[in-house]
């Protein structure tokens, strides 16, 4: 698509996994399965603790909150791809680009701020046991998922403040399956200096200040758990913390998988790949790590005994 004579372009190309007609279907099929496993799984998660009193506690109303922002990280996403796919037309307007780089960066940045909250919150639950209700009271915890929107709404406006003063004049085909911030900017043929120094200084710290607290918060428990004597009360300790540390562990990796891909090839496949594991794999597995954990398991197991009995009745 030709750039309008002010320099600006009224589309973008997104090249997805692959131009071959042949893989489309299977590609449709694949995504359209893990999209409607991450919705169904993730609202299942949602259901299941608001409906067992026995999950009402901080760590369960932080995770509700992480399953939503996975169902609407995943939903900017992928229906978009599909449609692209069905109508076999993979440009975007201008507009529908912006605002989907909008979303994608504020869901993955309150992802990451969810996933540090909630490694406070296990903390607090094991450093500090006979303070915990008084430290994690509703209040602060309301305050701590309402702080986590306002801090990601506010920098990512700020980034695509910065991407509508760009001009795209050549190259607007774009690498990937969605409109990524970085592959943005690299396709931009205005100056992009400032737009670098925000985006990396934003990177550091929205992105190592949480992980810098994550650590440090888990170098506490890890020393607290050491100090117990009983091997079973570290093994009671060590659970309440497996189920995090697998999808912070699962997180960051697929997030610095896509850094290293897009710093060493701009390949579309490789880049689409690396993305989806953090804006589609992550979010679907993340309900089925956390039901791993026996509580999980029996508000879901009752969960599904109401909804399949009210079923028959009806």
């Amino acid at each position: 698509m030709k750039p309008d004579n002010d320099g600006n372009v009224s589309e973008f190309i997104l090249l997805g996994f692959s131009e071959d007609p042949e893989l489309q279907p299977l590609i449709f099929g694949l995504f359209f399965s893990m999209y409607l496993i991450t919705v169904l799984g993730n609202l299942l998660l949602i259901l299941a603790v608001s409906s067992d009193p026995h999950l009402h506690t901080p760590m369960y109303f932080f995770l509700s909150n992480l399953s939503l922002v996975d169902i609407c990280f995943t939903s900017t996403t992928v229906p978009h791809m599909l449609l692209s796919i069905h109508r076999e037309r993979k440009a975007t307007t201008y507009e529908g680009c912006i605002a989907q780089m909008f979303f994608v960066c504020v869901f993955a940045t309150l992802d990451d701020f969810l996933l540090t909250v909630m490694a406070y919150d296990r903390f607090v639950a094991i450093c500090h046991p006979l303070h915990y209700t008084v430290i994690m009271n509703p209040r602060l915890c309301g305050l701590l998922v309402l702080g986590s929107w306002i801090m990601s709404s506010l920098a990512c406006l700020l980034q695509n403040i910065l991407v509508l003063r760009l001009s795209f004049c050549k190259d607007l085909e774009i690498p990937n399956f969605f409109c990524e911030l970085k592959l943005l900017v690299q396709v931009a043929c205005s100056d992009t200096f400032v737009n670098n120094v925000v985006m990396y200084i934003s990177v550091v710290l929205l992105g190592g200040g949480p992980l810098a607290g994550i650590i440090y918060s888990y170098s506490k428990i890890v020393s607290s758990i050491c100090r117990i004597a009983s091997a079973q009360g570290k093994r009671k300790a060590f659970s309440t913390c497996a189920s995090h540390l697998s999808v912070v562990s699962l997180f960051y990796c697929s997030c610095l998988g896509v850094y290293l891909s897009s710093a060493a090839t701009h390949s579309s496949q490789s880049s689409s790949t690396a993305s989806a594991m953090y804006t589609v794999v992550t979010p679907m597995l993340n309900p089925f790590i956390y039901s791993l954990r026996n509580r999980d398991k029996r508000a879901l197991n009752a969960l599904l005994v109401k909804r399949t009995t009210k079923g028959h009745l009806s």
